[in-house]
């Protein structure tokens, strides 16, 4: 078993993952759907040795953490050929990866359809942008697109947080200082901390996971910084109550004052398939305005989704609005929008 052709392979058909799971076949996700590449499958002695070769490829990383964990995440690069980010684990006794091909050229949002509005955020003096979704729904990469600007356009020190690295920034007109966990430094948390002392104007934080993180995370934007991050969630009212329920509950009232005063903007975000067979981002924008503070200050989170699917200014977007348009410019079909719409019944309306 060739490690590197399997890869190459993959790049070539243009495919998002490549999964490597004992009793499959090498099988591959191109454009969502999920495709078999050979008949023949795998023994849990070939997945091994495809990790082994991996594993080679990584810098001759050690194995061990995966064989007594059970789970490891790394990137690497192969010249000329891709960046990889590489989840491996055991499943069933066996060893398994699912491996996502990231380019090495920066993506181009205008190709993405990723609006203008949402790259100019990272024009934000400070605060904190967050941009939520399900897994797999692109965060990253609008992430990648808003550093990649904010490096052509500003003279700034822009540190990343990643576990694990992604894409690669060169220094542009900004320094760039990308960081990984488990590899540069020990957690996200102490990552953090430390990059308050290293004199940065832009953080981007990979992902906000527990209290603590989200704790100084908040603090950074409090203390002037620009902070970018993600989290898994759909929508911007729930991804305001998933920061305030991660707090104990004596902590939440002062969370909410805190969270309604740094926060700048909401961008949640998933991925459906467009009729030429690709998949295209839809948004839900919310830009945080004095009446969306004093709802969140005043816990009526509820009451942003109503407001946010009233308003027809570009700062200001539903989900479903961002669909009824895809639908009206022809990129995708009136069964795809009614599919993932919030509001299926209202949206079957516009339509």
């Amino acid at each position: 078993m060739d490690a590197r052709q399997i890869l190459e392979n993959a790049v070539a058909w243009g495919a998002s993952d490549v999964f490597i799971v004992a009793g499959l076949p090498i099988t591959s996700r191109r454009n969502g759907m999920i495709a078999k590449e050979e008949s023949q499958k795998l023994l849990p002695g070939d997945t091994e040795e495809f990790l082994k070769q991996v594993y080679a490829m990584a810098n001759q990383r050690n194995i061990d953490t995966l064989l007594s964990k059970g789970d490891d995440d790394f990137s690497f690069a192969i010249m000329g050929v891709s960046r990889f980010r590489v989840n491996a684990y055991k499943q069933r006794g066996s060893l398994s990866a699912v491996i996502r091909i990231i380019t090495f050229s920066l993506p181009n949002p205008a190709e993405l359809l990723i609006p203008d509005y949402i790259i100019n955020l990272g024009n934000q003096g400070k605060g904190m942008v967050l941009v939520t979704g399900p897994a797999g729904s692109g965060k990253s990469t609008t992430l990648a697109c808003m550093v990649d600007n904010i490096n052509k356009t500003r003279e700034e020190h822009i540190i990343t947080l990643e576990d694990p690295l992604e894409f690669l920034h060169r220094h542009d007109k900004s320094i760039v200082s990308q960081r990984e966990i488990n590899v540069d430094t020990e957690n996200y948390v102490m990552a953090l901390r430390a990059a308050l002392r290293q004199s940065p104007n832009v953080i981007l934080l990979g992902e906000m996971r527990d209290y603590e993180t989200i704790d100084v995370a908040m603090t950074a934007a409090e203390t002037g910084h620009l902070l970018l991050s993600t989290l898994h969630t759909i929508g911007a009212a729930n991804t305001i109550d998933r920061i305030i329920d991660v707090f104990p509950a004596n902590q939440q009232r002062q969370i909410a004052i805190q969270l309604a005063s740094v926060l700048t903007a909401v961008v949640s975000q998933q991925l459906v398939p467009a009729i030429d067979g690709r998949m295209v981002p839809a948004f839900e924008i919310m830009t945080v305005t004095p009446a969306i503070r004093n709802m969140i200050r005043d816990n009526k989170v509820p009451q942003i989704d109503a407001l946010i699917y009233s308003s027809a200014k570009e700062d200001m977007i539903s989900m479903d609005s961002s669909l009824l348009k895809l639908c009206q410019d022809h990129i995708i079909d009136k069964h795809t929008a009614l599919a993932y719409a919030t509001n299926p019944e209202m949206l079957g309306r516009k339509l």
